[in-house]
Formats: structure tokens, C-alpha cells, sequence
């Protein structure tokens, strides 16, 4: 057992009770009370039945579901010795053993792949590196098209990220699908939307700190209920996505659904294949997407291992091996 200081205890305890004094108004609603005020100014609270295996048989036979997600790790010290490499993975049910690999690398070593250099600010790179993730799921899911013919494409994550950073390859991508007829939907594990949060702040003044989803929602719903968030309420519906949360697990927590509004008439069909393909004691996220997840992860072993099986080890001990490494 190792030792901490009583001075790092004291500040624990203190951001503990900072946030309980935060957060008291949240902590001391009746969940009745707010359920009720959920259905009156958000959504309908719904429960969910999970498909049988008819319907799952149909999906399967339409050219089943793809899994979409991407991963990136870096290796190096500060800017610019530091070279990272992106990865996206486009996955089916129904073709398995196919997996649809996209990758990227970058390092702000090479002036064509730096186009801000000297002085790049946090924000810019940050940027930079949401865009090239963005754009390489987006480009699995098209190719995804093309290979898999899927019925739906499941996207880790809210879809308005790939409307902020890949808005080109985005658009193509949900045109394709209105065109083809594929769902196209993104499951969200960290939800940070304050919907209810903001509308309870709108409507009592006792509340006047913003109250995310996260916690508002921790504990409210039963397992296999979805919250239908109607127009009026959703703050992503006007830039054209439908919107749910549901609790998919045992787990008091909630997760969010999104899909593109022209398909809203699947929004339910959707959140029951979700509830569906989500083991009840997992952490809420459905199981093909946990699979997609590990698969296309770039582990600090598997980039180290990359770089020095094919790259000259005098060039890479010397721009990309830190101080930090060398000690250790």
C-alpha cells in the first residue's frame, strides 16, 4: 500500500464536497418528480423490448450491421518530437472476417504535415487530430458501403462530431445512406449534453448552475427505458440529427443514440437493436462495438513495436524517443 500525503487527502475530500455542494439541488430531486417533469418537457419514457430472433435473422439477411470506430496513440515527447498514428475500423456481423482498415499517421517533423508550424497552440493540434480521426471513420463507413452493403452503420459516438470536423466526407456519407436506404446512427457511451439540465434551469430559478445529462439522468431510468427527446427539446435536431437516451445495462448510468433525421422513423428500431446486442452487466454499450473498440485500438506496445520494426532505429531514437523513456 503506498503512502499519500494528508494534504492530497485534504483536497479530495475537499472536491467532494465542493460538488456535493454543487450538485445538492440534483442530489435531493425526487426521482418520481423528475421522471414526471422528463415526460412533460422532453420526451416520452418508454420501455423497450429487445428484438427476437426473427428480427435480428432480417437485419442479418439485409446485409447485418457495421461497427464504426477509431483509435489513435502517439509516441515521442513534446512538439515536435512526437509521431502518432490513426486508425479507424469499419466491421460487419454479417461478413466477420473482413475487417475494413483506414489509417493516418502524423508528426509535426514533416513541414506538408504541419500546417501550422512554430507556435502551434493546444487548440489548433487538438483539432487536427479530431479531424484526421473524424475523417478516417467516416471514410471506413463509405467503404463500408461498397464492401458490406449493411442495413445499418453503427457509429461509436455522437454523429455532430463528424458534421463539425469532417463535414465534406460527412455529408457524402448521409446521402449515401438516405440514398441506399442504410441506417446510419451513433452510439454515445459519455453523453455531455445538458438538455434536461437546461430546461429545469429555464423553469426554476433555484437551479442556476448547468446540470449535465450525465448526472441528471444517473439512476432516473429502469433498465430498458429510452427517453424519446422530442423536437422542441433536442438542441441537435435542428442541425438534422433524432435523438434518445436509453439505459441499455444494469448500470444506473445512461447512454445516448443518435440518427440522422431523415431516418427518425427507425429512432426506436434502433435503440431496441442497441438494448438488444447490450449485455445487461456491461457498462451500456453494445457488444459489436466493444469488439470494433478493442480491435482497432494502437496500444503504446503495438506503435512502439511498429516504429522500431520498420523504421531506421538512429532515426527513431532521435526524434521520437523522449527523456521520460530513456529513464525508464
Amino acid at each position: 500500500m503506498f503512502n499519500i500525503n494528508d494534504e492530497l487527502k485534504d483536497k479530495i475530500s475537499n472536491i467532494n464536497n465542493l460538488l456535493e455542494d454543487k450538485y445538492k439541488n440534483i442530489l435531493d430531486l425526487d426521482r418520481s418528480k423528475l421522471r414526471s417533469f422528463i415526460e412533460d418537457n422532453v420526451g416520452e419514457i418508454k420501455k423497450m423490448e429487445k428484438l427476437d430472433k426473427d428480427k435480428l435473422m432480417t437485419f442479418h439477411n439485409s446485409g447485418g450491421i457495421v461497427g464504426v470506430d477509431g483509435s489513435n496513440n502517439k509516441v515521442g515527447g513534446a512538439y515536435p518530437h512526437y509521431i502518432e498514428v490513426f486508425q479507424a475500423l469499419a466491421k460487419s456481423t454479417h461478413v466477420k472476417d473482413d475487417p475494413l482498415y483506414k489509417t493516418d499517421i502524423y508528426t509535426p517533423l514533416i513541414p506538408e504535415f504541419d500546417d501550422n508550424p512554430l507556435g502551434n497552440g493546444e487548440m489548433i493540434i487538438e483539432d487536427k487530430k479530431n479531424i484526421k480521426l473524424a475523417t478516417l471513420e467516416v471514410e471506413a463507413a463509405l467503404d463500408s458501403i461498397d464492401r458490406f452493403k449493411p442495413y445499418a452503420i453503427m457509429m461509436d459516438g455522437g454523429l455532430i462530431r463528424y458534421n463539425i470536423y469532417s463535414y465534406d466526407k460527412w455529408l457524402e456519407l448521409k446521402t449515401r445512406c438516405e440514398e441506399e436506404g442504410i441506417i446510419l446512427f451513433g452510439v454515445i457511451k459519455d453523453i455531455k449534453t445538458s438538455i434536461i439540465g437546461d430546461i429545469i434551469m429555464e423553469k426554476n430559478k433555484d437551479f442556476d448552475k448547468q446540470i449535465y445529462d450525465r448526472e441528471m439522468l444517473f439512476g432516473v431510468l429502469d433498465y430498458g427505458e429510452m427517453i424519446m427527446i422530442q423536437e422542441y427539446a433536442n438542441k441537435k435536431e435542428p442541425q438534422g440529427y433524432a435523438s434518445v437516451f436509453l439505459r441499455s445495462s444494469l448500470q444506473p448510468s445512461v447512454v445516448g443514440m443518435d440518427i440522422i433525421d431523415s431516418q427518425r422513423s427507425h429512432l426506436e428500431e434502433m435503440a431496441r437493436l442497441v438494448f438488444t446486442l447490450t449485455p445487461e452487466n456491461s457498462r451500456g454499450v453494445p457488444l459489436w462495438l466493444d469488439i470494433v473498440d478493442k480491435e482497432v485500438k494502437i496500444t503504446d506496445e503495438l506503435i512502439k513495436g511498429l516504429l522500431e520494426r520498420y523504421m531506421d532505429r538512429g532515426v527513431y531514437e532521435r526524434f521520437f524517443v523522449s527523456e521520460r523513456d530513456k529513464r525508464s
